[in-house]
């Protein structure tokens, strides 16, 4: 949005870059400035106003701010959808990649729209920009490999041995059902209408999206074959949840202790990115001076933002939910 910006800008002239880019090497060759002044600002100029078009539809929706991506509709456009017809939001939480063996077969991406940890890696490079040809497939392995068995870094600090027993036990009573590796709807997708989160991003992958993602890759040994359109969010292992922070799809809750209040009395304004831990809550630093300078001010009021729904463990006790804290430190 910055790039596009100043293309945009009418102070981007040809005169003007140049000048600058005189003060900063006043020695540039006379063939480089006559290949400059004539060629390459005028093509960056114009080119980059056609991508800035292309991707208008981000001016139209919240701002994703750090450590959130709209993964899919970019493919919209890649495809030559009518992204002016469609309001939908995609943006969504980057989750870390901890020990991918085990989620293989489970429904993958925050909507579970694919089965195949192979396919969600190249899906998620295409989607970044790069295209079937140019996916490099040596080095995607490499990296597949190095996470296929990663673990999640233990919690860094100590913790109440006997607040974890407790915490186990309450643990195994509201949450791994759906949560626990082994668990009987861990990587199934629970409906919207249970779950009760924001809608956007479940809704922005539509079917005919689901169509035509299936058809990348064709001639290729690795097309794309298990994409699927879903009613829901997929319920995700939380190996590594203390560092998983914010929360939700669409990382809509500062902490887990958050995520163990009610909807209502969840923070509806805190700020994004800063990367100071608050142990006790398990999460990120979100309110404060601080948090304010380095963060992203982030707004649940706005479309694709909501921090509604996930109400499991929100009737617990103080007691308990510092306890159930204590163990999914743990994990």
């Amino acid at each position: 949005q910055f790039f596009f910006a100043c293309v945009r800008d009418p102070n981007f002239t040809v005169d003007r870059v140049w000048e600058a880019i005189e003060r900063a090497n006043p020695n540039f060759g006379v063939f480089d400035k006559l290949i400059y002044r004539w060629f390459v600002i005028p093509r960056t100029q114009t080119q980059g106003q056609e991508i800035a078009r292309t991707f208008g539809w981000m001016h139209a929706r919240p701002r994703q701010g750090p450590g959130r991506v709209d993964t899919f509709n970019p493919y919209k456009v890649m495809f030559g959808f009518n992204i002016d017809q469609d309001s939908t939001i995609g943006t969504a939480d980057l989750p870390p990649l901890f020990m991918q063996r085990p989620r293989q077969g489970l429904w993958l991406h925050w909507d579970g729209n694919n089965d195949r940890v192979e396919e969600r890696n190249k899906s998620a490079a295409i989607g970044a920009g790069a295209s079937e040809a140019s996916l490099d497939l040596d080095s995607m392995k490499r990296v597949e490999d190095w996470i296929w068995d990663l673990p999640a870094p233990p919690f860094p600090k100590s913790i109440d041995a006997a607040k974890v027993a407790a915490g186990k036990l309450l643990y195994a009573k509201h949450c791994a059902d759906c949560h626990a590796f082994g668990g009987k709807l861990t990587g199934q997708v629970v409906p919207l209408a249970e779950i009760g989160t924001d809608p956007e991003r479940v809704n922005s992958f539509t079917m005919d999206l689901t169509a035509r993602m299936n058809t990348l890759g064709t001639g290729r040994p690795w097309k794309f074959s298990h994409f699927r359109k879903t009613t829901g969010y997929a319920a995700m292992p939380l190996d590594g949840i203390w560092l998983r922070a914010p929360y939700l799809h669409n990382g809509s809750v500062p902490t887990l202790r958050d995520l163990l209040n009610k909807p209502e009395d969840r923070p509806s304004v805190f700020w994004r990115g800063y990367d100071v831990y608050d142990f006790d809550a398990a999460g990120f630093i979100s309110t404060g001076p601080d948090a304010e300078r380095d963060g992203f001010k982030f707004e649940t009021s706005k479309r694709g933002n909501s921090a509604q729904g996930h109400t499991y463990g929100t009737t617990l006790t103080v007691a308990e939910k510092t306890a159930l804290i204590e163990y999914m430190k743990t994990l």
